[in-house]
Formats: structure tokens, sequence, C-alpha cells
């Protein structure tokens, strides 16, 4: 019970220093739902706001149980919440949540019901979720891609299947030195560190790029453990199983899709990082897609010939065989087609693939052509400012009807011609790329004073949230909390923990004597009746 208290005291804390620092102020909601140990139901809320130093903030202030999922339910569960730490549902200005049908159903979805009652809550899909689902649609609808996935799932099974097998790629170790003594490989900080084969996760498709990274790397050992099963195995299935795949694995069609696979995924995860850092902005993160795309059009259209380069040196490292680009494309039934192998694998193979990555980008990624953001892309400082355009500035200020009255909207094209010329001239200014870079600039030099209206429409765009990420850090931190060993631990106590574990900047802050003070003033103890 002491436990409980104390932490319970810590949690008020924390939950008090992140909701005076939203005030009355604007804020974006994040929310997720997912199970815990105990197969209860838990919805996370992450609240986004812009702090007093023009930082980005994403708070995490609670557990809440849900009994059932629907979007009413959630609704109301959050509208509770809300009410519960005086934050008023008038002040959000931004939705962030997964693709979920109860989440952004268009007329009934948790999504549809906040903006009945608020029309600027605009929402935006989760973008990792998206570039998620950019990824599986191609894993998915290749059907050589699907091949070399579904192998390489069979390889983790094999390779990992006994301590003995791991053992074994233990290997590396000495190959990585003996290659470093004799110059080789270059050695350096982060570099040549201890590698084991990572097993990719079925959720996250990002995970499959370090799984093809040490895939690479890691290749012989691979191979003298599947010659280790094919001769050594336990049972004939496994020893059929290992004898199958060094087959594949020495074949000219698994080098082509892992060094493809390798470099798509590389594009990806990069995107996927920054996506999922707390601080990014939602122009900033629809430039990353931008610059994501035009990659992908680069690599289309200049890309065949440096891939095959690298397919070459890696045959030539592992003594496969290179096939001629300019002979006979021969299927697996070993028929000659009338085709090249150069016209198989870039047209058929890696432009269908490229394509197929760019077009999911484009179906996926609509949003980024939407009025809203089209518009908030007029505060952009990059290039001095070359995108800055009033009337965007002004139609974007008639999106949020509740932040600007008829007044205000007559004062904003002064402020605005004001702002410009001033920022320019500022040497400081000449420099920056992103609005978050812009808001925080603007608090050190005190212009946020000066061009009030300008600061509120650069908070209205820095609020509008980007990933869900920082939900799921959450449920990990949930995870942790509530164990095997401890699935019986009460809502409130779970509940207190784990935003003490997510929230440490906070807690950090939390002083001990208020904490005293907290704690006494519940009156639980006979020494304070």
């Amino acid at each position: 019970m002491l436990y409980l208290l104390l932490v319970k005291c810590f949690k008020q804390e924390v939950l008090e220093c992140i909701f005076k620092e939203i005030g009355d102020d604007i804020f974006a909601l994040l929310v997720d739902e997912s199970s815990d140990v105990s197969k209860k139901e838990q919805m996370a809320i992450v609240l986004r706001y812009v702090d007093a130093h023009g930082l980005i903030k994403e708070s995490f202030v609670g557990l809440v149980h849900v009994k059932e999922t629907s979007s009413l339910s959630l609704k109301t569960s959050i509208d509770s919440f809300l009410a519960k730490h005086n934050v008023s549902l008038s002040q959000l200005r931004g939705q962030g949540y997964d693709g979920a049908s109860n989440m952004r159903g268009e007329f009934n979805g948790l999504k549809a019901k906040t903006l009945d009652e608020n029309n600027s809550a605009h929402y935006v899909h989760c973008f990792a979720h998206q570039l998620q689902l950019v990824v599986v649609a191609v894993a998915r609808k290749h059907l050589a891609i699907v091949n070399f996935f579904d192998k390489l799932a069979v390889l983790m099974n094999v390779v990992c299947a006994s301590c003995k097998q791991k053992d074994m790629l233990d290997m590396e170790k000495e190959r990585v030195e003996k290659e470093i003594s004799s110059g080789i490989i270059e050695t350096g900080r982060g570099l040549n560190q201890e590698l084991s084969l990572i097993r990719p996760g079925d959720t996250r498709w990002t995970s499959h790029y370090k799984t093809l990274s040490r895939l690479i790397e890691m290749f012989p050992s691979i191979l003298k453990v599947l010659e280790y099963v094919k001769e050594e195995g336990t049972n004939g299935y496994s020893q059929n199983q290992a004898h199958g795949l060094l087959k594949y694995l020495k074949s000219f069609d698994f080098v082509f899709y892992l060094h493809l696979m390798f470099r798509i995924l590389g594009f990806t995860n990069i995107l996927s990082q920054a996506l999922q850092r707390k601080d990014q902005d939602i122009l900033e993160a629809v430039s990353l897609v931008e610059s994501t795309k035009e990659i992908f059009q680069e690599l289309r259209t200049n890309g065949f010939e440096q891939l095959l380069v690298k397919i070459a040196s890696f045959c030539e490292k592992h003594d496969i065989r290179m096939l001629k680009m300019d002979e006979d494309c021969v299927n697996s039934r070993r028929q000659r087609q009338l085709i090249t192998n150069q016209h198989y694998y870039e047209v058929e193979c890696f432009n269908t693939v490229v394509d197929m990555q760019i077009q999911e980008f484009g179906d996926r990624f609509s949003e980024a052509s939407t009025e809203l953001l089209v518009c908030m892309a007029a505060l952009t400082p990059r290039d001095s400012f070359s995108m800055f355009d009033k009337s965007k500035l002004k139609r974007l200020c008639a999106l949020y009807p509740k932040d600007f009255n008829s007044l205000e909207m007559n004062e904003l094209e002064v402020e605005l011609d004001m702002y410009y010329n001033n920022v320019r001239k500022d040497q400081r200014f000449s420099t920056l790329i992103g609005i978050s870079d812009l808001a925080r600039l603007m608090v050190e030099t005190r212009k946020h004073l000066s061009f009030p209206l300008i600061y509120r429409l650069l908070k209205l765009a820095l609020v509008l949230p980007v990933a869900t990420a920082t939900v799921e850090r959450c449920f990990s931190a949930m995870k942790i909390v509530k164990s095997n060993l401890r699935n019986r631990i009460g809502e409130e106590f779970l509940n207190a923990c784990v935003i003490c574990a997510v929230e440490r900047e906070a807690l950090a802050k939390v002083k001990d004597e208020d904490v005293i003070q907290r704690f006494k003033k519940m009156r639980l103890r006979k020494g304070n009746v």
C-alpha cells in the first residue's frame, strides 16, 4: 500500500508538470490501444504540444482500461480523462491514430466523432504506419519477393534452431579478426562489433533491413552452419531444408533479391527512423517522404547498373556463379526464353519492384497534397523563406476558425508583410530549414512577441502529429512493468509506474519535498489525522 501511495504521488507531480506546461494552449491527441499480459485492453494517451521555449513535446499522460474498443467507448474514455485533468476538447488541434477502422473510420470512427465536436482537430494518419504498409504491399505482391522472404523465414528457423548452431555463428568473430589483421576490412568507431543473426519482426518490416545486413556480413558463417545441418542434422526434414537452402543461397536469384531488398529497405529504414522522432514536425516529414520518392525515381533510372556491380562483387567474393546479362534467360524449369538475362532482371524484376514501391508511396502518402499541408508549407524558412506565400497563409487561418477572429484576420496581412521583411534581413534566420527550428529561434529572439499571429500559425503546424511511435514506446514500457511475474498488478499502480517510467525527464524535475507534502495531504497515516 505504501509503495502505491508513493508512486501515485510521483505520478501526480509528473502530470501536474505536463498539464501546467500545456495550460490553456492548443495540443494534439495520439491514441492507440493494446492488451496487456493479463489480456486487459489498455488505451494509451499521449499529448503533443509546443512548450514555452518553442520546442515540440510528446508527453504520455496515462493508460486507460477500456472494456470495449468501439469508437464510442474510446471517445467517452478520452472525454472523461481530459475532463478529470481540466483540459478542454476545444483546445484540440490534431489527432493521430493508426489505420484501424474504429480509429480513422470516415463516419463512425474516433476521428469522425471528434471532428463532429471540434472541426479544427485535423486528423493525420500515422506516417510510420503508412510506410509499413508500403513495404508490406511490395513484399506480398511480387511473387519472387514473396518467395525470397519465405526462404528467409525458413533460414532463420534452421540456422537458429539450436544452441550449437547459434554457437557456430561465433566463427564470424574469428573471420572478422582475420580480415582486420590482413587489412581487408577497416576498423573504427562503431565498426565490426560482435554480430548475431537477428530474427525480423512480424509487425515491423524495417527490422528486415537489419536481418539482411547481418545476412550479407555473416554469409560465410551461415553457409557453414547449413553445411553442418545438412550433414549432421537430427532428422531428414531439417537436413532436406538445409540442402534446399544451400542451393538457393548459392544462386544468382538469391543474391539479386538480397541486394535489391537491402537497397530498398535501406532507404525506407532511414525514413522510418526519422519519422519516429518525438520532435519531428509534419512539414519535415512530408519533405522526407518526397525525398524518398525522388530517390526511388533515381534508383529506377540509374540504379540497376550500380546494383549489378555490388552483386558481381558479392558473387566473386563467395564463389557464386555470376550470370552473363547478354545470354538468353533460363527459367526455373531450365527452359530458354526469348529474352536476355538483362531484360528479365532489369525490366521484369528490378523495374517492376521499384515501380510498385513508387506507386505505393503515391497512394499511401496522398495526405501530403491536402490543402492543409500545402498551406502550411508556406511557413517553411528553407532557402531564405522562398516558399513564403501570403495567400496560402491566409487560407490556412480559414482552416482554423476557432483560432482567428475577423479582426485578427485583417491584422494578419499587415503582420505577414512586416514578418517577411524582418526575418529575411536577420542573419540568424538565414540558415534555418524546418519550422521547428523557426519556432525555437523566434522564442529565443523574442520575435514571437512581435509577431504573435505568425507564431500561432507555427504552433498549429507543429502540433500536428506525425507518427504514433511515442504511444508504442509506452506499450513497451507497460509490458516491462506488467510482466508474466507481475500479471496481477492493479490498474492504478500500473498507470503510475508506466507514467514514471516513460516520462523520465519530467520525473527528474520532481522535488522530494513536493512529494512529501502531497503524501502528507493524503491523511492516511495516524500522525496526520
